[in-house]
């Protein structure tokens, strides 16, 4: 819809995923009231944040990572339901529970210097003038996908975790899957169960992880990903910090030798990819499980990164504007991690603004 006239509220929220839910929840119990103190704005059309575009086969039982939003258990969810609906309808009845009026499908395509110490937020639907922004636009809308020598003549199919459908569509095939996180992993162990032939390619060689992903291993992750933020270099992935966690279906994969990586190729031809030592592998399809970038286009008129090409953060707080705070960005990307940051930048918002809330 479009407004008659620019609404002004205390705080814009931007995205509807676990962080954005989170600090949504926490404004409220703070005392502020949707649409009149606060609103939050969602891209996508429907509840379920990111979760809405995982591919059909992750079922709930298989994915790492959901983590209770604060306030509202998920329980009773069937493991071999697709996580895409478990967690859809589980996002649906949180907004619903906590009236928090999300307003969907709605793009953020700019924020810029309002009047007086006010942003400006320009929307699909409109604009919104506020005092603080809460950014937790995530990742998926941002697939990035190397360049290599020779890719436009690659003859097949090249694809990315974010138009992953699932196995079936590489039934038959030889694949190549590029990447080093759990994704790459989920996919070459579904699509080795159906394909020709399978390999899998690496920059690094792929760390395992033995044992729990306990208290301690979080802690140290969250503090090196913490480390980069806070000197304004750009986030490492949540896998380079952690390693990937060793499942029975990886250990039998492993044995199989699904799981023999190689080095990153020097170059793909039209029918696969060439090593510097001369060694080829011919492919139907490339799937770049390559992973995310963070998705803040529209935060570039306030020129908040640093030379490094990151955003530095003081705690959720953008050191180049107080006024904006990110989550899922840097620590807080995780979801344990979206809920702790989303009371964190509520607190420190509620100190930081003088504009009363109730």
């Amino acid at each position: 819809m479009e407004h008659a006239t620019e609404p002004n509220v205390d705080v814009v929220v931007v995205g509807a995923g676990q962080a954005g839910l989170s600090a949504a929840y926490h404004l409220r119990r703070a005392g502020y009231r949707p649409e009149r103190d606060f609103v939050v704005l969602d891209r996508a059309p429907r509840a379920g944040g990111a979760w809405q575009y995982r591919w059909p086969s992750l079922t709930f039982g298989r994915v790492h990572g959901v983590h209770d939003l604060p306030g509202m258990p998920l329980r009773g969810a069937a493991p071999e339901r697709p996580s895409s609906e478990v967690v859809g309808e589980y996002f649906e009845e949180y907004e619903l529970a906590h009236d928090l009026r999300v307003h969907r499908p709605v793009a953020v395509t700019a924020v810029r210097e309002g009047d007086g110490d006010r942003l400006r937020v320009e929307t699909s639907e409109g604009v919104w003038n506020t005092w603080a922004l809460i950014n937790a636009t995530g990742t998926w809308a941002r697939p990035f996908l190397p360049r290599y020598p020779g890719q436009r003549s690659f003859r097949g199919r090249q694809t990315h975790t974010a138009w992953y459908r699932g196995p079936q569509d590489f039934a038959g095939e030889r694949v190549i899957v590029v990447g080093g996180g759990t994704s790459a992993v989920q996919h070459l162990l579904e699509i080795a169960e159906v394909a020709t032939a399978t390999t899998w390619v690496t920059r690094r060689p792929p760390v395992f992880l033995e044992g729990p992903f306990d208290e301690r291993r979080g802690r140290e992750a969250v503090a090196r990903v913490a480390e980069r933020v806070r000197v304004g270099l750009p986030p490492q992935s949540v896998v380079s910090v952690t390693g990937l966690p060793m499942t029975e279906a990886m250990q039998r994969a492993r044995e199989r030798g699904v799981l023999r990586r190689l080095p990153m190729f020097d170059r793909i031809t039209p029918d696969g990819a060439v090593w510097a030592d001369g060694h080829t592998v011919a492919a139907d399809s490339i799937l770049w499980a390559t992973g995310f970038r963070a998705d803040l286009g529209h935060l570039s008129p306030l020129g908040l990164r640093e030379h490094g090409g990151g955003i530095r953060l003081d705690g959720t707080r953008a050191v180049r504007d107080p006024r904006v705070h990110l989550l899922g960005y840097g620590p807080s990307a995780s979801t344990v991690g979206a809920n702790r940051f989303g009371r964190t930048a509520v607190n420190e918002l509620r100190e930081w603004l003088l504009v009363p809330s109730a």
